[in-house]
């Protein structure tokens, strides 16, 4: 049996072996897995390990000792202490911290609250026509906050209502009515809470980025760069041969006002000098 204050040799070697993943790769990231169910957290662990993002799960204590080892080697790691709380894991990988906030935002999926949980956000009810046939539910409604009544033998909402604001509690009333409306205002699934990167520290809402978005501004501003650069004849590697055959173009144009004889202008020269006779010998009747 281990003295009282020894670390017993598991526990030791879990630490060791954590230290050990946050030192093999260049990206290291602190993971919320709060309300993920085992089944589905497994499902999730599989699925990263296939794309070369394994996960490990431990308990805070753990992970916080093996961060602090960690740091005496890499002492960017110490800002993710902060970040250890709650249900947490670690993922050490190669590749872009956005593209991994990306893949872990897409682990998650809306789940009805039960009662008690605190609002993410806004929780904002429509208005219009619910499922609801009239009865009872109408005042059940009211009692809540909800603006119900009814309409033409429906219950309808009367206007758009912010039923709980972000960071308010979510009573049991409100989230069994909610539920029956299917509005779902929690998420599940794997939060990423910061990543380091090499030396840099990245928290989550500098990497809440669409990815998609910024890819068609890039492309639509290298377009409006490459018209540009044609219009004042702005000579690079990608304007070049489109300057070249614009130019081209245009002395062909050119020469073919002027009449000059080229192997590229003498047929429609000839065509147009044809189409010329022709609609003068209409003129003169021959």
């Amino acid at each position: 049996m281990p003295g009282r204050g020894s670390v017993p040799p598991e526990r030791l070697a879990q630490v060791e072996a954590l230290q050990g993943v946050l030192l093999s790769r260049p990206m290291t990231a602190v993971v919320g897995v709060r309300g993920v169910p085992a089944a589905a957290l497994q499902t999730m662990r599989r699925e990263l390990r296939h794309r070369g993002h394994p996960i490990q799960v431990a308990t805070n204590t753990s992970i916080r000792h093996a961060i602090e080892r960690a740091a005496k080697e890499r002492p960017s790691l110490t800002p993710l202490l902060e970040q250890v709380e709650d249900q947490t894991a670690i993922l050490a990988a190669e590749g872009n911290p956005f593209s991994l906030f990306q893949e872990l935002a897409r682990t998650r999926s809306p789940t009805p609250a039960r009662g008690g949980e605190l609002a993410p956000h806004d929780i904002v009810v429509p208005a219009g026509a619910t499922s609801f046939k009239p009865g009872p539910i109408v005042g059940e409604l009211q009692h809540a906050g909800f603006p119900a009544a009814i309409e033409k033998g429906k219950v309808v909402l009367k206007k758009e209502t912010t039923i709980v604001k972000a960071g308010g509690t979510i009573s049991r009333e409100v989230a069994g009515l909610l539920t029956r409306l299917d509005i779902f205002p929690l998420e599940v699934g794997l939060s990423l809470r910061a990543v380091v990167d090499g030396e840099t520290f990245y928290p989550p809402d500098v990497l809440n980025v669409d990815l998609d978005a910024r890819r068609a501004d890039l492309a639509r501003a290298a377009h409006q760069a490459l018209g540009l650069a044609v219009e004042i004849g702005y000579a690079t590697p990608a304007t070049v041969p489109i300057l070249v055959s614009k130019a081209h173009r245009r002395a062909l144009g050119v020469a073919l006002a002027a009449g000059y004889i080229t192997k590229e202008t003498i047929e429609p020269l000839f065509a147009k000098a044809m189409r010329e006779a022709a609609a003068v010998g209409k003129l003169t009747g021959n």
